[in-house]
This record gives C-alpha cells, structure tokens and sequence, in this order.
C-alpha cells in the first residue's frame, strides 16, 4: 500500500510539474495581444504613409528615429517632409508576412512587403523585408527605426 501511495504521489507531482512548464513557443494572453498591436499598427503605418498623413506620422516616429533607404539614411523630419511632397510616395505596401519579437518595452516587427511606390517621378515595384523597431513609451509605441532590406520574392521571415 505504501508503494501505491508513493508511487501515486510521485506520478501527480510530475502532472503538476509538467503542466506549470510552459513551451517555448507558448504565449500568454498578454503577449499575444501586444503582437496584435504591433501588427495592427504597421499595417496602420503603411495605410498613413499611402495617404501622406503625416499628422499620424509625426506622432508615431520618434523624435530621433532613422529611416533606411535603398538611397539613403534620414532623421523623422526628413521622412515626413519627403512623404508630404510625395519625392517618394508610398502608394500601396501589400504585406506578404509579418511577424513580432517583443523584447519588454521594445518591440521588432519584420514585413515581407511588395511595395508599389512613386520615386522622384517614377513608378517603381519592389520586393522588401521591412524591420521596424518601436519602443513603448507611456501607453503608445513609438517607431524608433524603419529599414527596407531589398530581398527576392521568395525570401521568407522565419518565426
């Protein structure tokens, strides 16, 4: 009888054990729900960018945030100035993949994108991996980073 009890005892421990293990690849609530955000927001992003709402913009890039281009690198006021003369319009970003790390009050999001774009006058189509990096601050996240990697249209964001 003993042995039954302690091997009974030995076996729920395990269960119980086992059940407050969480796998890696296990999200709570809470994360799930920032991811949401985060990718609701980008694609909000790319909407803003199509229509040179730079209101919105203005206050979702962070004051010193960055912005990587196939030609060049600028600060937020350069952004927003070259998205409101349209010297490069966004006209619509057809977001294939998406996917979110969230690392405490920074966050990552990588787009794999077909971006349909006026630049300088001309109308160009090019494949993209876009990473933008945003930082929680208060209760809003703020785009700290946005580069586009130029990739082939089979290139893939691993998860």
């Amino acid at each position: 009888m003993k042995k039954i009890l302690l091997g009974l005892l030995f076996f729920t421990s395990m269960q119980w054990s086992y059940a407050q293990t969480s796998t890696p690849n296990t999200k709570s609530k809470s994360d799930q729900k920032t991811e949401q955000e985060l990718l609701d927001l980008s694609r909000q992003k790319w909407l803003w960018m199509a229509g040179k709402n730079v209101d919105k913009l203005e206050s979702l890039f962070d004051n010193k945030s960055k912005f990587v281009h196939m030609s060049g690198t600028w600060k937020k006021d350069e952004e927003l100035d070259i998205i409101k003369t349209g010297s490069i319009w966004y006209k619509n970003a057809k977001v294939h993949d998406a996917t979110v790390e969230i690392f405490e009050k920074t966050a990552i999001v990588w787009n794999r994108i077909t971006l349909q774009a006026v630049v300088r006058g001309s109308e160009v189509t090019a494949e993209f991996t876009v990473t933008e990096v945003y930082q929680k601050q208060g209760k809003n996240w703020k785009l700290l980073a946005l580069t586009f990697s130029s990739v082939r249209d089979t290139h893939q964001i691993q998860k």
